[in-house]
């Protein structure tokens, strides 16, 4: 759903430059033999915003990078939860990568093959990623609402199922700009991120808000279930109790953040278009994006499975007043 703007920018500055100073580059042959017009081997003045983006980009991709590894690396870190974590840092791993190849490909090869390809990228990730998200909320109900069968074979064949079906369904919104779902030919129809048409960026962020709307009925739900569980846990039991407050905080974190990311973003496509000032798009675009710098931070790094494996990974030991409590169905 994220695609820079630049695009947008660049047809202005085209629309308003003279055929004289095409002429000054000194590349005839090259541009004979090239199916890259004059226009776009000119330079382009590199917007501030799209700098951030790439940054954002860069420390997504680190920070994900990170985690799969310790993932992959980790044999005993293969129960559903850090299935659907590991799937969730691929999907932001993508979509880090995918913001940087836009911005390459922005101010380096900005043709409309390569334009439909970097924004099929970043809509396939970040649906992919926001999926992911919905599907940690579904585990985690799971989780609690059937925990004497949650730790079973069963439970691991359903998690593969719902991995494999959110990046079929990232795939084929992914594949639609590149099948023509594209305002290429027509830019009155475009959204705010072209080449989006408006109609798709409508169904995109209504399917969005209701995900979020999902995502809500499931976190009340667990809620319920988690304070019913509270309250029947007896006195030795105290720090299961303890355990399960603790997940339902962290689900309250997930889903503010999750919303303070995404739904200016989601709010805006609906209601603008591309006669809309940029920097609006370009406001609302790069809290989205920082939602997958946030992701690793909230349900990885805070694990502290996770955080063992990171110590022995860069220092070989674990510090002596590392605490690794038992893991129990409430934890993220």
């Amino acid at each position: 759903m994220i695609h820079s703007l630049a695009p947008a920018m660049s047809n202005q500055l085209q629309n308003t430059s003279s055929l004289s100073t095409a002429a000054t580059w000194n590349l005839l042959d090259v541009r004979n033999s090239s199916p890259v017009r004059t226009a776009d081997l000119r330079p382009m003045p590199v917007s501030p915003w799209d700098i951030a983006l790439c940054v954002t980009g860069t420390l997504i991709s680190c920070e994900n990078a990170i985690v799969i590894a310790i993932l992959f690396y980790t044999p005993t870190l293969r129960a559903p939860m850090f299935i659907l974590i590991g799937s969730l840092a691929f999907a932001d791993l993508l979509a880090g990568l995918s913001l940087i190849l836009n911005f390459v490909f922005i101010y380096m090869l900005n043709t409309e093959v390569v334009t439909l390809i970097s924004v099929g990228l970043l809509i396939a990730a970040f649906s992919a990623s926001v999926l992911n998200i919905l599907a940690i909320t579904v585990d985690r109900y799971l989780s609690l609402y059937n925990a004497l069968t949650y730790h079973t074979e069963r439970t691991v064949t359903f998690t593969y199922v719902m991995v494999v079906l959110i990046w079929l369904v990232g795939i084929v919104l992914g594949l639609l700009p590149v099948l023509g779902w594209n305002c290429i030919q027509d830019e009155a129809s475009c959204s705010i991120c072209r080449p989006v048409t408006k109609n798709n960026a409508v169904v995109l962020a209504v399917t969005f808000l209701l995900v979020f709307a999902l995502m809500m009925q499931l976190y009340l739900q667990i809620c319920k279930i988690a304070f019913r569980h509270a309250q029947q846990i007896a006195v030795q039991h105290q720090f299961m109790a303890i355990s399960t407050t603790k997940g339902v905080s962290t689900l309250s974190v997930i889903l503010c953040t999750f919303a303070a990311c995404w739904m200016p973003f989601a709010m805006y496509s609906i209601v603008a278009d591309s006669s809309y000032p940029m920097i609006y798009t370009y406001a609302t675009v790069l809290p989205a994006t920082c939602n997958s710098v946030i992701n690793p931070i909230i349900y990885a790094y805070r694990n502290p499975d996770i955080q063992k494996s990171l110590w022995l990974a860069c220092c070989g030991w674990v510090p002596s007043n590392f605490s690794l409590r038992p893991r129990t169905s409430s934890d993220v």
